[in-house]
């Protein structure tokens, strides 16, 4: 993988509160602001701009890395890589009859857009040199980190939920994380990830507790940029869990504009959560700045299920700046959504991803997403790691067959 290490040369300005513009420098191990909230990474964009061109990321490979001007790691050894490649923009004509894409993360490293930010992460704990994390996790998360720590020759601590999909835990196992189900929620898990920085003396890795995931997630926005030709879709659609992703792609956004690399247009960022787990709907809904915890949250798409997120007022924030909206929908409508796409597209979604399906679907119906809007639905992970449906046909190859009976 092409990752043009003879041309790394870093922009980091400073680190930055996201609540009260507060600086803090780039050079120190850092988790949450004084102020208790997510930190933002800040470049020096004019340079960017002077020194980089679109033409010049034609030479370079169809990798995460591609966009190291903007990416925070300063020494290239330092970065922790297991193949991030582009992902995949599909059309998808059979699902509707407007322009429909979908943005198939599956395809990355551990099988989810977790690879983004989890490499991002671990390549700066490399380069502060931190030996030892910790992540609360619905199971891909977990497993994007303990990839990547096992990688970087790091210790890594992973909590999950004891109803996260049992394919999920075994694989964080199976990738030498200390693991651990337990008896509660991904809130419950961040407790004691919180809770056991001091004894243990680990790097807590949560959802915006540390700067980096989300430089890594902005790159979901870069990339969609580059493939569109810097010409931004209408709608994207994203389910919204911690939103990492959608703060990072309107963070995406926001410096390329800047850069002079597209204009002003955003595309309206629509948050998708299930009815079982909806505070940043709710929150959306009454016009409020942060969300409520949302108690009994469930739901089949485990990604999603998060029952309160640090950076809630910032994917609010996103979700107005963009003139988007937030979204609701039935554990019901998020298995028929997978069930149609599959039969229709050949694709198989995860279920957070068939939310967003779901989703589109719903607001074509109410009218907040119109058939003539170019839309990006982004699925998150691998449809393979989640049940399936079983199959109970059955031929008994020593008797005689009945081959009219196979047909549909």
């Amino acid at each position: 993988m092409n990752l043009h290490l003879e041309n790394w040369k870093n922009y980091v300005t400073h680190l930055e509160c996201s609540k009260t513009g507060n600086r803090y420098p780039h050079s120190e191990v850092i988790g949450l602001s004084d102020n208790n909230a997510p930190i933002l990474v800040k470049y020096d964009l004019a340079s960017i701009s002077k020194e980089l061109t679109k033409e010049d990321l034609k030479l370079r490979g169809e990798n995460l890395w591609r966009y190291s001007e903007l990416l925070p790691v300063k020494n290239h050894e330092n970065v922790v890589s297991l193949g991030e490649n582009f992902t995949p923009l599909i059309p998808t004509p059979n699902l509707g009859k407007g322009e429909l894409f979908i943005k198939d993360e599956g395809r990355l490293p551990t099988g989810s857009f977790k690879a983004r930010g989890l490499c991002m992460a671990i390549s700066m704990a490399k380069e502060l040199n931190i030996k030892r994390v910790a992540i609360p996790t619905n199971g891909n998360a977990g497993a994007a980190m303990a990839a990547y720590a096992k990688r970087a020759g790091m210790s890594s601590y992973v909590f999950c939920p004891d109803d996260t999909p049992e394919i999920n835990i075994r694989e964080i196992a199976m990738q030498g994380a200390h693991t651990w189900s337990v008896n509660g929620l991904i809130t419950d898990c961040g407790k004691i990830v919180r809770e056991g920085v001091e004894e243990m003396n680990w790097f807590d890795v949560s959802t915006l507790k540390e700067p980096y995931r989300i430089e890594g997630k902005k790159t979901m926005g870069l990339e969609l940029a580059d493939q569109m030709n810097w010409k931004l879709p209408d709608v994207i659609i994203y389910p919204t869990g911690g939103g990492t992703g959608l703060i990072g792609m309107v963070k995406a956004f926001n410096e390329l504009e800047e850069m002079g690399w597209i204009d002003s247009k955003r595309p309206r960022m629509v948050a998708v959560q299930s009815t079982g787990c909806a505070p940043i709907v709710k929150a959306y809904d009454e016009g409020n700045e942060a969300a409520e915890f949302w108690e009994n949250a469930e739901t089949v798409a485990a990604g999603i299920r998060v029952p309160a997120a640090v950076g809630d007022f910032l994917i609010l924030k996103g979700i107005r700046e963009t003139n988007g909206f937030a979204s609701a929908v039935t554990d019901e409508s998020i298995i028929s959504a997978r069930e149609i796409v599959a039969e229709k597209e050949g694709l198989l979604l995860c279920p957070e991803g068939a939310a967003t399906y779901a989703a589109y679907l719903q607001e074509i119906q109410s009218g907040r997403i119109s058939e003539k809007e170019s839309v990006v639905l982004f699925n998150c992970a691998t449809g393979l790691k989640y049940p399936m449906p079983k199959v109970n046909n059955f031929i008994d190859c020593k008797s005689k067959i009945d081959y009219s009976s196979l047909r549909a």
